[in-house]
């Protein structure tokens, strides 16, 4: 009974076009524009905002969470890039290989 409900539920699935492939290129190449001016800032800030404590154990750990910070921003700039290549490389497949 489950394996009938399921093929029900993927039939009312419609395909996805090229239409959603271009839209959700440019929205992650926007979400990418828009992370990337923000990791920028964070890693001016970071910069420009030394740790200063006393003790060097702290001053460690505060600069590796810094680091760790403006690592992350830029691997999720990154990513957003990708997928919107992505994208956008089966947005162009989509008319060039022909469906069965």
């Amino acid at each position: 009974m489950a394996d009938n409900s399921n093929e029900n539920f993927e039939k009312n699935i419609p395909e996805k076009g090229p239409l959603n492939f271009i839209i959700g290129s440019l929205t992650s190449f926007l979400l990418f524009i828009f992370f990337y001016l923000l990791s920028n800032k964070i890693a001016i800030y970071f910069s420009v905002h030394k740790p200063s404590n006393s003790s060097e154990i702290v001053q460690n750990i505060s600069s590796s969470i810094n680091t760790l910070i403006i690592g992350l921003s830029f691997l999720l700039t990154f990513s957003f890039a990708f997928i919107g290549i992505g994208l956008f490389i089966v947005f162009i497949r989509s008319f060039i290989v022909k469906k069965s």
